[in-house]
């Protein structure tokens, strides 16, 4: 199966043009393709003078406006689908490393008519991400209770057997690095734009598993992240804030089966949060 690459640059020339260095030998890679989300810095004419020669399966696609990076990742996504009908998709953040192409083939390899999502394990910093079972409202509530709230996280990881094989069936993966079956992606009428940032990984997870689909972690190969660089030199703290808990309602409500109940200590948790937050910040 062919296989594409899909990256959203906002402001982050430096961290894509690493990346592409990274990938720029990988023959397994059919087209990598670049959506400028409407990038407010000169990153866009930066990404078009980038020698043809070097990046010749490269293809930059703009963004007219900025809807969220959902709707960049579709950009990329449908053009590929648009392009070759069926193939294999890669979606990674500006600031990943592949340490090595045989990382892309395994996954290529691994995607099936039933295994359609699969991600590395992802390196960030002493801490290893290999996927997330998906809270329940009433868990995304204790998730909002500032201070205490990394440790109710801790709920929702699975435990360390889980991942003593080769592959492991998790409900959701993050979103900085994973490839899924474009006949997926269009099964599932691609991401939810209605989310502008945070949660596209949980709501992946619930489309794939409402048609009966698996995600699955590949153990034995990584990628490292360097995390969070593009986000919080974009955003500043408290709207990042404001951007993940609108996305959190957003899923409770739409996907989640959250009640009103729920949904209404969903917003009374995060006021308090915005309010430690405010203070916090400005400590």
């Amino acid at each position: 199966m062919k296989i594409g690459m899909v990256i959203v640059n906002y402001n982050d020339f430096n961290n894509t043009e690493k990346l592409l260095d990274n990938i720029r030998n990988y023959k397994s890679l059919t087209e990598i393709v670049i959506v400028d989300n409407a990038s407010s810095d000169d990153s866009l004419k930066k990404l078009k003078n980038l020698p043809k020669i070097s990046f010749a399966k490269l293809t930059i696609l703009e963004a007219k406006e900025n809807k969220g990076y959902s709707a960049g990742l579709n950009i990329g996504a449908k053009y590929l689908v648009n392009k070759y009908h069926k193939i294999n998709i890669i979606f990674s953040n500006t600031d990943i490393v592949i340490p090595r192409e045989e990382v892309i083939k395994e996954l290529n390899t691994t995607i099936t008519s039933q295994n359609v999502v699969i991600a590395p394990v992802i390196e960030e910093g002493d801490s290893l991400n290999r996927g997330w079972k998906i809270p329940t409202p009433f868990q995304e509530v204790l998730f909002n209770i500032p201070y205490f709230h990394k440790s109710f996280h801790k709920k929702i990881e699975y435990p360390e057997i889980h991942y003593h094989k080769p592959y492991s069936v998790v409900d959701a993966v993050s979103g900085c690095f994973f490839m899924v079956s474009s006949a997926h992606l269009e099964k599932i009428n691609y991401f939810d734009e209605k989310v502008f940032l945070y949660y596209e990984e949980n709501i992946l997870a619930v489309k794939t598993k409402r048609e009966d689909k698996n995600t699955l972690v590949a153990n034995n190969i990584r990628v490292i992240h360097n995390h969070s660089k593009t986000i919080d030199k974009s955003i500043k703290k408290l709207q990042k804030y404001k951007l993940q808990k609108r996305s959190q309602y957003y899923f409770e409500k739409h996907y989640n089966k959250a009640n009103i109940f729920a949904r209404i200590l969903l917003k009374l948790t995060y006021y308090i949060g915005y309010i430690f937050y405010s203070i916090y910040y400005r400590l």
